[in-house]
């Protein structure tokens, strides 16, 4: 699993995006970006900054699959 914590937009709250190994996600609401990142440390998961380095392909592979 791996954490990817995103910035809050004019329409969104900030968020942590979850990533399992196979591609399945789920996003959450934070109370910020760094109570994020705090939360993936703490839970060992390495956390990475998405607007820094965008979204693993598993992700886009796994979104594809469940169009099918």
């Amino acid at each position: 699993m791996e954490a990817f914590v995103e910035a809050p937009t004019t329409m969104n709250k900030p968020s942590l995006l979850l990533i399992a190994f196979d591609g399945e996600w789920t996003r959450r609401s934070v109370p910020s970006q760094r109570w994020g990142r705090a939360f993936a440390k703490n839970a060992q998961i390495p956390v990475y900054e998405a607007g820094v380095v965008g979204y693993p392909q598993r992700m886009r592979d796994w979104n594809r699959r469940q169009k099918d």
